[in-house]
């Protein structure tokens, strides 16, 4: 349970109708086999230990009083157990029969809970009551053979041994009401919602079931767990699928379907606790008191979920397309808008011939389609300088020419040299001010041409660069709209090579130009080069752009210290990465965040494109001077 994962899991065990001693027996020995396998909270299907299908048989004493004795071996076999396991049963209670979830852990009853919504259609109303049962329930203990006890019931249980966690349990596939169950649980603290279902297959269903199970947990902003009825349910009308999944925050974790056993992943209750402190849409309600307590041995939970390396980027090509024309459109959007609002004539774009100010111009040109404009209203401006490539001057020419952008070329390198001799700095010694000399220089060129040709100024920095502070301040740094302000470095590559392969076809020449600045080594150019190449990487200064845009959106967009942070790279680009050098890049990721934040506080309009934005009109307010020390002390606890 460290970091805030618990182990959940649905489970489908494979009953026989109306024979209890039989499915007290693979109920038991699914739940050894979920706490064997680390499972801390286990949901199992709705009347289960019965069989849902057993119709006018619920109001036999012999049906409900044989479920009542596969609760009492259930308890004595389980009784070294820790899984909290939630299954279904049939239940009296003053004479009302009703369909109830008992919920067990080491050898006893936490509590119980009834179904309040009859499923439309089902028949159950037949049988069951749905007013939430007065109580409490008679259910068998341990004490004695022929021991008894009162249970109160309660939707929700209390977990003290890890924050953040409530669990709360509904009886029946209560996806498809107007005001499921689940929604008064998770406003009264559930982060967890064991459902037990009980819901027959007929074609299409399942995907509905997925979908409604998906968007109930990002509504609620919890952990869903859905068990359902499957093999051994009669069939004398209907067939059960056995369909188990679960969800959290909107995310399908894990399913099982037209099979038995254990569907099993972790729940992040850490992140679900974050997203609701975060969303200003959830809305608590009074949490009721003296709530039942299930109580966990703390420990460490084996992560099974995915955990994607690129947090940023969709794996799925179908997906990383279509999340490429948003993004694209969305910044294209938002300069359109100032282009139109400030009424200027020209857009001024420094090209370099690397990937951001690639992306910058090709961005200014969806704009300019946009608003009807030609491309002639682009300004792309090159300014070589002491670190320039042929390589990297050329492709911006060639670019800048096959947009049909206007072009200029303003070499830099004299002027930077009389600003050496005014301020005493030796040309030969490569010093911080060596290099911002130059990046400022330029950033006068662009505002002075955007100043002179009624035009504005369009950034090139991404979101990385931002988050690392990896910027000259009042150079690049500096801008009157930054269209690539809100998307990471890994996300650019995509974006360019996106807009590639759209001009494959239609401009053979575009396309190879755009390839060649995909294959250009990120760089400043702010170094002399070495026989004509590239002196200067900025991977291998301030460190891999995967690992940061890791850091940043798990940092930023869910809250996590850098204990749990470091896990979950670790899982996710341990293969790639040894374990000193996640450790080593993230305590400069750290560093940096902190101390360039005043970067941050005064950076220059741009578009929020994503969940991570760090611009400092409500995407991201941090003091400037707000001290590193917390997160450094628990990043040395890590070696």
């Amino acid at each position: 349970m460290k970091d805030g994962f618990i182990c959940a899991a649905a489970g489908t065990p494979a009953i026989r109708p109306a024979d209890c001693r039989h499915n007290a027996e693979v109920i038991f020995t699914l739940m050894r086999e979920a706490e064997g396998q680390g499972v801390k909270l286990l949901a199992l299907p709705e009347l289960c230990l019965t069989g849902s299908t057993c119709g006018d048989l619920f109001f036999q004493s012999t049906l409900l009083q044989g479920a009542l004795e596969g609760l009492r071996t259930i308890l004595e076999a389980t009784r070294n157990l820790e899984v909290l396991t939630a299954l279904g049963m049939p239940l009296e209670c003053r004479g009302r029969l009703y369909n109830c979830a008992v919920v067990i852990q080491g050898g006893r009853v936490v509590t119980v809970t009834a179904q309040t919504l009859p499923p439309p259609g089902s028949g159950f109303a037949r049988w069951f009551a749905y007013d939430g049962a007065p109580g409490p329930f008679r259910l068998p203990r341990l004490e004695g053979e022929d021991a008894w006890e009162e249970v109160a019931p309660s939707p929700l249980m209390a977990c003290p041994d890890l924050p953040g966690l409530t669990v709360g349990v509904d009886v029946g596939e209560d996806l498809w009401a107007m005001d499921p169950p689940a929604r008064a649980l998770a406003q009264a603290g559930a982060t967890v919602v064991l459902s037990l279902a009980a819901s027959p297959e007929i074609v299409g269903q399942a995907e509905r079931r997925r979908r409604a199970g998906a968007e109930l947990s990002a509504r609620l902003m919890c952990a869903y767990v859905l068990s359902g009825a499957g093999e051994g349910e009669s069939t004398t009308d209907q067939v059960f699928a056995g369909h188990d999944l679960i969800a959290e925050n909107g995310k399908l974790l894990a399913e099982g379907r037209f099979s038995t056993g254990l569907t099993v992943c972790d729940v992040d209750v850490e992140r679900l606790a974050f997203q609701r402190r975060r969303s200003g849409a959830f809305c608590p309600a009074p949490r009721p008191q003296g709530l039942p307590l299930a109580r966990f041995t703390p420990g460490t939970t084996q992560l099974r979920r995915y955990v994607s390396p690129t947090p940023f980027v969709p794996e799925d090509p179908q997906a990383r397309e279509e999340r490429c024309r948003e993004i694209l459109t969305t910044a294209a959007l938002g300069l359109k808008r100032r282009l139109e609002h400030t009424g200027v004539k020209t857009a001024v774009v420094g090209l370099s011939g690397g990937l951001d100010s690639t992306l910058a111009v090709l961005v200014t040109g969806l704009a300019m389609k946009m608003l009807g404009r030609p491309m002639t209203d682009i300004l792309a401006v090159t300014m070589p300088c002491f670190g320039t490539t042929d390589r990297t001057r050329n492709n911006a020419m060639v670019l800048a020419e096959k947009l049909g952008a206007s072009c200029m070329s303003v070499d830099i390198a004299a002027t930077v040299r009389s600003h050496f001799h005014d301020i005493g700095q030796d040309p030969g010694e490569p010093t911080l001010a060596f290099e911002n000399a130059q990046a400022r220089e330029r950033t006068q060129v662009l505002m002075d041409l955007a100043n002179r040709m009624n035009g504005l100024v369009v950034g090139t920095g991404d979101l990385s660069e931002v988050a690392l502070g990896w910027c000259t301040y009042n150079g690049d740094h500096m801008s009157m709209y930054g269209v690539n302000a809100g998307i990471p470095k890994t996300l650019v590559r995509h974006l360019v090579a996106y807009l590639a392969r759209e001009d494959a076809e239609t401009d053979r020449e575009l396309h190879a130009v755009l390839e060649d600045i995909l294959d250009t080594p990120v760089s400043p150019e702010l170094l002399p080069a070495v026989q004509g190449d590239i002196a200067q990487r900025t991977e291998d200064i301030v460190g891999p752009y995967l690992l940061h845009d890791f850091f940043l959106y798990y940092t930023v967009r869910w809250g996590f210290g850098p204990g749990k942070v470091f896990r979950l790279a670790l899982h996710a680009l341990g293969q790639k990465y040894a374990r000193d050098v996640i450790l080593g890049w993230m305590k400069v990721f750290y560093q940096r965040f902190f101390s360039q934040q005043f970067k941050r506080s005064c950076m220059p309009d741009g578009p929020q494109t994503g969940t991570v934005c760090l611009g400092p009109r409500g995407g991201w307010v941090m003091p400037s001077d707000a001290q590193e020390r917390l997160w450094m002390e628990e990043l040395k606890t890590l070696g």
